[in-house]
Protein backbone atom coordinates (compact mmCIF):
# COMPACT_ATOMS: atom_id res chain seq x y z
CA UNK A 1 0.00 0.00 0.00
CA UNK A 2 1.14 3.61 -1.29
CA UNK A 3 -1.54 5.83 -0.26
CA UNK A 4 -2.39 7.45 2.50
CA UNK A 5 -5.36 7.44 4.17
CA UNK A 6 -8.10 9.62 3.84
CA UNK A 7 -10.02 9.13 7.20
CA UNK A 8 -12.66 10.88 7.92
CA UNK A 9 -13.12 9.42 11.83
CA UNK A 10 -11.60 12.43 13.41
CA UNK A 11 -12.63 15.44 11.51
CA UNK A 12 -16.22 14.07 11.90
CA UNK A 13 -15.47 13.73 15.51
CA UNK A 14 -14.34 17.61 15.58
CA UNK A 15 -17.50 18.45 13.16
CA UNK A 16 -20.00 17.06 16.02
CA UNK A 17 -17.53 18.18 19.12
CA UNK A 18 -18.33 21.87 17.28
CA UNK A 19 -22.18 21.35 16.67
CA UNK A 20 -22.79 20.31 20.19
CA UNK A 21 -21.01 23.63 21.32
CA UNK A 22 -23.51 25.77 19.46
CA UNK A 23 -26.51 23.29 20.29
CA UNK A 24 -25.57 24.05 24.13
CA UNK A 25 -25.66 27.69 22.89
CA UNK A 26 -28.91 27.58 21.43
CA UNK A 27 -30.80 26.12 24.04
CA UNK A 28 -28.92 28.49 26.63
CA UNK A 29 -29.81 31.24 25.14
CA UNK A 30 -33.29 30.39 23.69
CA UNK A 31 -34.33 27.21 25.88
CA UNK A 32 -34.73 25.59 22.33
CA UNK A 33 -33.04 22.37 21.95
CA UNK A 34 -32.40 21.32 18.36
CA UNK A 35 -34.18 18.14 17.29
CA UNK A 36 -33.49 15.71 14.21
CA UNK A 37 -36.45 13.66 13.30
CA UNK A 38 -35.86 10.73 11.30
CA UNK A 39 -38.29 8.77 9.10
CA UNK A 40 -37.78 5.23 8.68
CA UNK A 41 -40.15 2.96 6.00
CA UNK A 42 -40.36 -0.62 6.48
CA UNK A 43 -37.83 -2.93 8.68
CA UNK A 44 -34.53 -3.02 6.26
CA UNK A 45 -31.90 -4.14 8.77
CA UNK A 46 -29.63 -1.90 7.03
CA UNK A 47 -31.70 1.25 7.54
CA UNK A 48 -33.11 0.36 10.86
CA UNK A 49 -28.76 0.34 12.35
CA UNK A 50 -28.19 3.65 10.28
CA UNK A 51 -30.89 5.14 11.54
CA UNK A 52 -29.90 3.88 15.31
CA UNK A 53 -26.38 5.31 14.58
CA UNK A 54 -27.47 8.66 13.44
CA UNK A 55 -29.68 8.81 17.23
CA UNK A 56 -27.00 8.31 19.01
CA UNK A 57 -24.98 10.68 17.55
CA UNK A 58 -27.65 13.58 18.09
CA UNK A 59 -27.77 12.38 21.49
CA UNK A 60 -24.13 13.20 21.95
CA UNK A 61 -24.27 16.51 20.26
CA UNK A 62 -26.89 17.76 22.81
CA UNK A 63 -29.63 17.24 19.47
CA UNK A 64 -32.97 15.87 20.69
CA UNK A 65 -33.80 12.79 18.01
CA UNK A 66 -37.66 11.85 17.17
CA UNK A 67 -37.77 8.69 15.67
CA UNK A 68 -41.20 7.92 13.21
CA UNK A 69 -41.07 4.10 12.18
CA UNK A 70 -44.02 3.32 9.61
CA UNK A 71 -44.76 -0.12 8.29
CA UNK A 72 -43.61 -1.54 4.92
CA UNK A 73 -47.12 -1.23 3.54
CA UNK A 74 -47.31 2.43 3.67
CA UNK A 75 -48.23 5.11 0.96
CA UNK A 76 -47.27 7.71 -0.68
CA UNK A 77 -50.02 9.55 0.78
CA UNK A 78 -49.11 8.07 4.47
CA UNK A 79 -45.58 8.98 4.24
CA UNK A 80 -46.16 12.23 2.73
CA UNK A 81 -48.69 13.11 5.44
CA UNK A 82 -46.49 12.08 8.26
CA UNK A 83 -43.61 14.48 6.65
CA UNK A 84 -45.51 16.91 6.53
CA UNK A 85 -46.53 17.00 10.23
CA UNK A 86 -42.99 17.39 10.78
CA UNK A 87 -42.34 20.08 8.25
CA UNK A 88 -45.19 22.42 10.04
CA UNK A 89 -44.03 20.92 13.88
CA UNK A 90 -41.82 24.31 15.37
CA UNK A 91 -40.13 21.87 17.38
CA UNK A 92 -38.42 20.08 14.40
CA UNK A 93 -35.49 21.32 13.12
CA UNK A 94 -34.69 18.67 10.77
CA UNK A 95 -35.68 16.32 8.75
CA UNK A 96 -34.54 12.89 7.39
CA UNK A 97 -36.42 10.30 5.08
CA UNK A 98 -34.11 7.02 5.43
CA UNK A 99 -33.51 5.90 1.95
CA UNK A 100 -34.12 3.60 -0.28
CA UNK A 101 -37.64 3.35 0.97
CA UNK A 102 -40.09 0.74 -0.05
CA UNK A 103 -40.81 0.04 -3.90
CA UNK A 104 -44.71 1.56 -4.50
CA UNK A 105 -43.30 5.18 -2.27
CA UNK A 106 -42.55 7.81 -5.04
CA UNK A 107 -39.83 8.70 -2.82
CA UNK A 108 -39.17 11.87 -4.75
CA UNK A 109 -42.65 13.28 -3.70
CA UNK A 110 -41.54 12.01 -0.27
CA UNK A 111 -38.43 14.54 -0.21
CA UNK A 112 -40.53 17.47 -1.60
CA UNK A 113 -42.86 17.07 1.25
CA UNK A 114 -39.90 17.92 3.34
CA UNK A 115 -39.60 22.09 4.44
CA UNK A 116 -36.64 23.19 2.34
CA UNK A 117 -35.63 24.80 5.75
CA UNK A 118 -35.37 21.47 7.17
CA UNK A 119 -33.74 19.62 4.49
CA UNK A 120 -30.47 18.84 6.57
CA UNK A 121 -30.23 15.97 4.44
CA UNK A 122 -29.94 17.93 1.14
CA UNK A 123 -32.72 15.83 -0.77
CA UNK A 124 -34.98 18.27 -2.18
CA UNK A 125 -34.85 19.89 -5.87
CA UNK A 126 -34.63 23.25 -3.60
CA UNK A 127 -31.31 21.95 -2.14
CA UNK A 128 -29.70 21.12 -5.40
CA UNK A 129 -30.47 24.33 -6.80
CA UNK A 130 -29.06 26.10 -4.40
CA UNK A 131 -25.81 23.74 -4.49
CA UNK A 132 -26.21 24.13 -8.35
CA UNK A 133 -26.23 28.33 -8.27
CA UNK A 134 -24.36 28.70 -5.20
CA UNK A 135 -26.71 29.74 -3.38
CA UNK A 136 -27.58 29.40 0.35
CA UNK A 137 -28.79 26.24 1.39
CA UNK A 138 -28.25 22.84 3.36
CA UNK A 139 -26.06 20.30 1.12
CA UNK A 140 -26.47 17.05 0.48
CA UNK A 141 -25.10 15.17 3.36
CA UNK A 142 -22.86 12.63 1.53
CA UNK A 143 -21.33 14.91 -0.45
CA UNK A 144 -20.89 17.88 1.46
CA UNK A 145 -19.36 15.63 3.72
CA UNK A 146 -16.89 14.54 0.95
CA UNK A 147 -15.59 17.88 0.08
CA UNK A 148 -15.15 18.71 3.61
CA UNK A 149 -12.98 15.90 3.70
CA UNK A 150 -10.92 17.21 0.29
CA UNK A 151 -10.33 20.65 2.00
CA UNK A 152 -9.30 18.79 5.28
CA UNK A 153 -6.55 16.59 3.21
CA UNK A 154 -5.65 20.02 1.06
CA UNK A 155 -6.72 18.37 -1.90
CA UNK A 156 -6.16 20.79 -5.17
CA UNK A 157 -9.65 20.77 -6.67
CA UNK A 158 -8.93 24.07 -8.63
CA UNK A 159 -8.06 22.47 -12.28
CA UNK A 160 -8.50 19.31 -11.37
CA UNK A 161 -10.46 16.84 -13.52
CA UNK A 162 -13.10 15.08 -10.94
CA UNK A 163 -14.78 12.05 -12.40
CA UNK A 164 -17.47 10.94 -10.40
CA UNK A 165 -18.75 7.30 -11.09
CA UNK A 166 -22.58 7.35 -9.92
CA UNK A 167 -25.63 10.16 -11.34
CA UNK A 168 -27.71 9.60 -8.04
CA UNK A 169 -30.23 13.14 -7.39
CA UNK A 170 -28.89 12.55 -3.70
CA UNK A 171 -25.38 11.36 -4.03
CA UNK A 172 -23.51 11.62 -7.91
CA UNK A 173 -25.57 14.46 -9.23
CA UNK A 174 -24.57 17.07 -6.38
CA UNK A 175 -21.38 15.32 -5.65
CA UNK A 176 -20.54 17.19 -9.51
CA UNK A 177 -21.91 20.38 -8.83
CA UNK A 178 -19.85 20.99 -5.46
CA UNK A 179 -16.68 19.93 -7.54
CA UNK A 180 -17.48 22.29 -9.76
CA UNK A 181 -18.40 25.12 -7.64
CA UNK A 182 -14.58 24.37 -6.60
CA UNK A 183 -13.47 25.04 -10.28
CA UNK A 184 -12.86 21.57 -10.79
CA UNK A 185 -13.43 20.20 -14.30
CA UNK A 186 -16.46 17.12 -13.61
CA UNK A 187 -16.99 14.27 -15.86
CA UNK A 188 -20.17 11.93 -14.33
CA UNK A 189 -19.85 8.46 -15.45
CA UNK A 190 -22.78 5.80 -15.24
CA UNK A 191 -23.79 2.29 -16.52
CA UNK A 192 -24.28 3.56 -19.82
CA UNK A 193 -20.42 5.01 -19.94
CA UNK A 194 -18.56 3.78 -22.85
CA UNK A 195 -14.73 2.45 -22.07
CA UNK A 196 -15.18 3.37 -18.19
CA UNK A 197 -11.78 2.40 -17.58
CA UNK A 198 -10.23 4.26 -20.02
CA UNK A 199 -12.52 7.31 -18.86
CA UNK A 200 -11.40 6.74 -14.66
CA UNK A 201 -7.82 6.73 -15.66
CA UNK A 202 -8.14 10.32 -16.50
CA UNK A 203 -8.99 11.65 -13.33
CA UNK A 204 -7.16 13.44 -10.88
CA UNK A 205 -10.13 13.01 -8.28
CA UNK A 206 -12.74 9.71 -8.50
CA UNK A 207 -15.46 9.83 -6.31
CA UNK A 208 -17.62 6.10 -6.70
CA UNK A 209 -20.50 6.33 -6.19
CA UNK A 210 -22.18 3.21 -8.14
CA UNK A 211 -23.60 1.14 -5.31
CA UNK A 212 -21.25 -2.25 -6.27
CA UNK A 213 -18.97 -3.68 -4.59
CA UNK A 214 -15.16 -3.94 -5.84
CA UNK A 215 -16.16 -2.01 -8.89
CA UNK A 216 -13.32 0.09 -9.63
CA UNK A 217 -10.05 -1.82 -9.86
CA UNK A 218 -6.87 -0.89 -9.48
CA UNK A 219 -5.71 -0.68 -13.13
CA UNK A 220 -8.37 1.92 -13.90
CA UNK A 221 -5.73 4.35 -12.09
CA UNK A 222 -3.79 7.01 -13.20
CA UNK A 223 -0.61 6.98 -10.03
CA UNK A 224 -1.14 9.65 -7.77
CA UNK A 225 -5.29 10.02 -8.06
CA UNK A 226 -7.14 11.21 -4.99
CA UNK A 227 -9.78 8.27 -4.20
CA UNK A 228 -13.50 8.44 -2.84
CA UNK A 229 -14.86 5.53 -1.93
CA UNK A 230 -18.76 6.53 -1.32
CA UNK A 231 -20.11 3.17 -1.30
CA UNK A 232 -21.14 0.81 1.29
CA UNK A 233 -21.90 -2.72 0.25
CA UNK A 234 -22.53 -6.12 2.65
CA UNK A 235 -19.22 -6.36 4.58
CA UNK A 236 -18.12 -3.63 4.68
CA UNK A 237 -17.18 -3.56 1.10
CA UNK A 238 -17.04 -0.53 -0.72
CA UNK A 239 -17.21 0.31 -4.39
CA UNK A 240 -13.91 0.41 -4.82
CA UNK A 241 -11.36 -2.42 -4.74
CA UNK A 242 -9.21 -0.93 -1.69
CA UNK A 243 -6.02 -3.25 -1.96
CA UNK A 244 -5.58 -2.85 -5.58
CA UNK A 245 -6.41 0.54 -5.46
CA UNK A 246 -4.26 1.79 -2.24
CA UNK A 247 -1.04 0.59 -4.54
CA UNK A 248 -1.73 3.24 -7.31
CA UNK A 249 -3.47 6.31 -5.13
CA UNK A 250 -2.46 9.33 -3.50
CA UNK A 251 -4.95 9.36 -0.94
CA UNK A 252 -7.93 6.89 -0.32
CA UNK A 253 -10.89 6.91 2.01
CA UNK A 254 -11.15 3.66 3.94
CA UNK A 255 -14.57 1.84 3.93
CA UNK A 256 -16.23 2.07 7.04
CA UNK A 257 -14.60 5.19 8.51
CA UNK A 258 -14.15 7.33 5.61
CA UNK A 259 -17.04 9.00 4.35
CA UNK A 260 -19.46 7.58 6.25
CA UNK A 261 -18.75 9.66 9.38
CA UNK A 262 -18.43 13.17 7.64
CA UNK A 263 -22.30 12.47 5.96
CA UNK A 264 -23.54 12.07 10.20
CA UNK A 265 -21.36 15.08 10.95
CA UNK A 266 -22.60 17.41 8.13
CA UNK A 267 -26.41 16.03 9.02
CA UNK A 268 -25.76 17.12 12.34
CA UNK A 269 -24.18 20.29 11.72
CA UNK A 270 -26.92 21.36 9.77
CA UNK A 271 -29.61 20.29 11.91
CA UNK A 272 -27.82 23.03 14.49
CA UNK A 273 -27.80 25.53 11.19
CA UNK A 274 -31.51 25.20 10.84
CA UNK A 275 -32.22 25.35 14.80
CA UNK A 276 -29.89 28.80 14.95
CA UNK A 277 -31.89 30.23 11.95
CA UNK A 278 -35.29 29.01 13.11
CA UNK A 279 -35.09 30.57 16.19
CA UNK A 280 -33.30 33.86 15.04
CA UNK A 281 -36.43 34.50 12.76
CA UNK A 282 -38.66 33.92 15.65
CA UNK A 283 -36.49 36.60 17.55
CA UNK A 284 -36.73 39.30 15.10
CA UNK A 285 -40.31 38.61 14.48
CA UNK A 286 -40.78 38.78 18.13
Amino acid sequence: MTAELMTGTELAAEMVAKAAERAQAVQAQYGVQPCLATVLVGDDPASATYVRMKQNRSKKAGIASRSIVLPAETTTEELVGEITKLSTDPAVHGILLQHPVPAQIDERAAFEAIDPAKDVDGVTMRSFAAMAFGDPGFRSATPGGILRLLEAYDVPLEGAHAVVIGRSPILGKPAGMLLLASNATVTYAHSRTRDLPDLVRTADVLIAAVGKPNFVRGDWLKPGVVVVDAGYNEGNVGDVHFEEAAAVARLITPVPGGVGPMTIALLLEQTVDAAETAVRSLTTLA
